[in-house]
């Protein structure tokens, strides 16, 4: 029989006192509860500290961690020092889950041993409203470590809606003192992109649990100008190319690329267009790449059609 994972979820809040409580006791009312919320405040000056303090200092089933400002990589290792349970969930101070998230997920590690890194769907609240979805359904990405080396392909979601095994979160967060000040902000780019290029086996698992607030202080794609998409493109690249100098990765794993769709037992039309373009990319004969490349395509298509009319995907 398999045993069930435990969670410790890590809260990080930087003057969201008007949230927080919304996102601890969201995580605390967990129909399967978490071994142990660990809310690490970022050197807050709203009063942020004193709240939590109140509200949650005599609560054992919180562990408060208050200190000065680092940004949010900073505090995502601050919660990590502390953490006990199997698995880590992050959780942003402005957003929240409804009560089954942790049971949904949870089944799935608890079955699935193989799977270091599961991301979920978010709806969109606040000042917006709205669904963010990588896919229509669970989507077992097996490994995309070639698909985000070459194309920096982004193989997850948000902070709230990440979750990965322990060594794994520990492993992506062991990064120079100096990435510190590049990651103060959008720190949930080294979970998704050090989890890919490292080797974790991915999984997309949609719990319509995860709250997305959208507000004043948090609206990033109102300010994608062109400068900002530069900037953030190429830093992600520098991040990819950390990871993978730290493995012995460079652009010769385009010919492991056949392998690495076989790991994905049902993948979708756009990721086999996806492999089908890098496979392309491999030294050798243009014609053998080609009829890789058909074989790729061909294969998601033949699925596709031989499925039941509601479950074809061809996104």
């Amino acid at each position: 029989m398999n045993s069930a994972v435990s969670f410790s979820v890590v809260v990080t809040n930087y003057n969201y006192r008007a949230f927080v409580e919304e996102a601890v006791d969201s995580a605390l009312a967990q129909t399967r509860a978490p071994l142990q919320v660990i809310v690490v405040d970022d050197g807050s000056t709203d009063g942020s500290p004193a709240l939590l303090q109140q509200r949650y200092g005599n609560d054992p089933r919180v562990t408060l961690l208050l200190g000065e400002n680092g940004g949010q990589l900073a505090a995502f290792l601050c919660g990590l020092e502390v953490a006990r349970g199997d698995v880590i969930c992050f959780l942003d101070a402005d957003d929240s889950w409804l009560p089954g998230h942790l049971a949904k997920i949870g089944e799935l590690f608890d079955t699935r041993k193989d799977v270091d890194f599961v991301f979920s769907d978010l709806e969109l609240f606040g000042d917006e409203s709205g669904h963010m979805r990588f896919a229509d359904r669970p989507y077992d990405l097996g490994y995309t470590i070639v698909s985000t080396y070459m194309l920096a392909h982004w193989y997850g979601a948000p902070t709230s809606a990440l979750a990965l095994r322990a060594h794994w979160a520990r492993r992506t967060l062991d990064l120079p003192a100096d990435f510190r000040a590049n990651w103060r902000l959008s720190a949930d780019n080294c979970l998704v992109y050090g989890a890919s290029v490292l080797g974790a086996r991915k999984y997309y698992l949609p719990t319509g649990c995860v709250r997305y607030r959208i507000h004043g202080n948090n609206g990033w794609w109102g300010n994608r100008t062109r400068s900002n998409e530069f900037l953030n493109r190429f830093r992600s690249r520098c991040l990819i190319q950390h990871y993978a100098r730290g493995i012995g990765l460079d652009e010769s794993c385009v010919e492991y690329t056949k392998h690495e769709f076989k790991t994905k037992p049902d993948p979708s039309w756009r990721e086999a267009q996806r492999y089908a373009m890098l496979v392309r990319k491999r030294h050798g004969s243009w014609w053998r790449n080609l009829e890789r490349a058909v074989a790729i395509l061909w294969s998601v298509w033949r699925r596709r059609a031989q499925a039941p009319l509601e479950h074809r995907d061809l996104d």
